[in-house]
């Protein structure tokens, strides 16, 4: 089975999920891999999640965000929703962001 054969198997929901990891991760290495390297571990050693786990665990990505930048976290928060922005008619993904943000 070929990629683009799973790729139209996958349902709207992993799209999504998909979708907010790469936005987080993107967001992340647009400030430099060290950020991300030290985003990702501290979610994993803080909650055993990855970038991915965040799409339904919003807070702990809120919180890790928090814990590393203080109030600074404001504006990474502000670049991941600008990246979801086009998406943010979407109930799951409003939800991510409304998560990250409150």
């Amino acid at each position: 089975m070929s990629w683009c054969s799973k790729l139209f198997d996958a349902t709207d929901e992993q799209i999504r999920k998909a979708l907010v990891s790469l936005a987080i991760e993107h967001t992340l290495l647009e400030i430099g891999k060290p950020v991300l390297d030290k985003v990702t571990s501290k979610l994993f050693v803080k909650y055993h999640c990855y970038l991915p786990d965040c799409y339904e665990k919003p807070q702990y990505l809120k919180k890790v965000l928090k814990d590393l930048f203080g109030k600074s976290h404001t504006e990474i928060v502000e670049k991941i929703r600008n990246r979801l922005q086009e998406f943010s008619s979407k109930e799951p993904i409003k939800q991510f962001i409304e998560g990250i943000s409150h």
